[in-house]
């Protein structure tokens, strides 16, 4: 069988029936395994098939029992039913070709043997396929010049050889019998699960459809009576192939086009998701502001206080006071409260300190105003930018189809950004301000009991 190898696939064109093992310039074996019955030409109207020899038999009954007990679990295409399916063709062929018995004889020799070689190795199986018929038949004493003409036979159908004789020529069409066969398309689904297997080769739908198409369209069959009897259903089955690929391509468009089109139209689950992300990150703002004013006031309150208290006292006499002379150890919480305030207060208001995203190397760069970064819809950003840059800016975002919404993720970004910032400033000043009250306490309880 020709065989498509990984070489041939990266020069082959893309088709659908890539077969892995068997492609050639004449004519490889592509998808679609030679299937057991093979109505190619009406019953009535088919020639009686050639009859078997001894001889045949004995290879028939060696080759069956030898794939049933070695064939890998990975050929699907490759397996027994695809080489009887050859041998079920040659015996059809052979009258219509006028053959002789003993010519019969070694075309279904080799047809038996050619794919005996995958037992060993996938690529090259060629060369093991006529190691083992030659070993077979000279056991079986036939002449040298017969096992060597079976072994020409099988080297036929190496991707890289040209038939010659009528029996070579008979031989490959028969291989090649599948592209005339009504399951044509699902036995080339059984090759495409041998390639991912063995040789790693994924194809999309689409991809494996252009590959089988051009595959048939590159094919040709040799002989006259592989002519006669394969180029009708051959014909219809490229047909149906051109139907398959334009289904293929217009379901590959169809899901280019919905996953394109997604974010381009007007979608409600995306406007509702948006819209709930923007309201929690101005809720979140709202929220950070006013807890930031809060402290704000309130430590503004105990500066205030302190500081007027202190300077009141010490503006009496340039003193602080009588408590605070008689007792200078008190000087230590009020210091530790007025810190406490100052640092939270001052944590605060970096809190509630409005934060603008910008980028200033816009107005070095404005052509790069549609930089994935850039939100072209916030002030902070478009401001950078001269009226005519902003404009270009806008009309290509307008062209774009997710355009949009890439500048509104950009946004919602930004906005994390500086709500992040704002909570962390703000957990600050309440850990401050947590901390110094504690300390302030302690302090002053401490130097009560100093006092006393």
């Amino acid at each position: 069988m020709k065989e498509i190898t990984s070489e041939s696939l990266e020069t082959a064109p893309v088709s659908v029936a890539t077969e892995s093992s068997e492609t050639t310039a004449k004519g490889s074996e592509l998808p679609t395994a030679a299937a057991v019955a093979s109505p190619l030409i009406p019953e009535g109207d088919k020639p009686h098939k050639a009859k078997a020899s001894s001889l045949v038999k004995e290879a028939q009954a060696y080759v069956t029992e030898l794939f049933a007990k070695e064939l890998p679990a990975k050929l699907t295409y490759h397996s027994l039913r695809h080489t009887e399916g050859v041998v079920k063709e040659c015996r059809a062929l052979a009258p219509v070709a006028n053959l002789s018995p003993d010519d019969t004889e070694a075309l279904l020799l080799a047809a038996w043997f050619h794919d005996t070689g995958y037992l060993d190795v996938y690529d090259g199986h060629e060369f093991r396929s006529m190691e083992r018929a030659e070993a077979w038949l000279t056991e079986h004493g036939v002449a040298p010049a017969r096992v060597q003409l079976v072994k020409d036979l099988i080297s036929a159908t190496h991707r890289d050889s040209v038939p010659e004789t009528e029996l070579q020529k008979l031989l490959i069409d028969a291989d090649m019998s599948n592209l005339a066969r009504e399951d044509f398309r699902s036995n080339a689904e059984l090759l495409r699960t041998e390639w991912e297997v063995v040789l790693g080769k994924t194809y999309s739908n689409l991809e494996w459809a252009e590959l089988q198409l051009n595959f048939m369209l590159a094919h040709k069959y040799h002989s006259d009576a592989g002519k006669d009897s394969y180029r009708k259903a051959f014909k219809a089955n490229i047909a149906e192939q051109r139907d398959q690929l334009k289904k293929s391509e217009k379901k590959e468009k169809k899901k280019n086009r919905e996953q394109n089109d997604t974010l381009a139209q007007p979608k409600r689950g995306i406007e509702t998701m948006f819209r709930t992300m923007y309201n929690n990150h101005m809720k979140l703002s709202d929220m950070a502001d006013k807890k930031a004013s809060m402290m704000i006031q309130l430590n503004a309150v105990l500066i205030s206080v302190i500081i007027t208290y202190l300077g009141a006292k010490m503006g009496k006499a340039g003193t602080l006071g009588p408590l605070m002379t008689n007792n200078p150890v008190l000087g230590i919480p009020v210091s530790i409260l007025l810190a406490t305030a100052l640092g939270s207060v001052t944590t605060a208001i970096l809190s509630a300190q409005p934060d603008v995203t910008a980028f200033k190397w816009l107005k070095k760069s404005p052509e790069i105003a549609t930089n994935r970064r850039v939100n072209l819809l916030f002030f902070g950003n478009f401001t950078k930018l001269s009226l005519d840059n902003f404009q270009s800016g806008i009309r290509e975002l307008m062209r774009q189809k997710d355009g949009l919404y890439t500048n509104m993720v950009t946004d919602v970004y930004y906005l994390g950004e500086v709500l992040a910032r704002k909570y962390g400033l703000l957990r600050t000043s309440y850990t401050i301000f947590m901390v110094g009250l504690i300390l302030t306490a302690l302090s002053f309880a401490i130097a009560l009991l100093y006092k006393s």
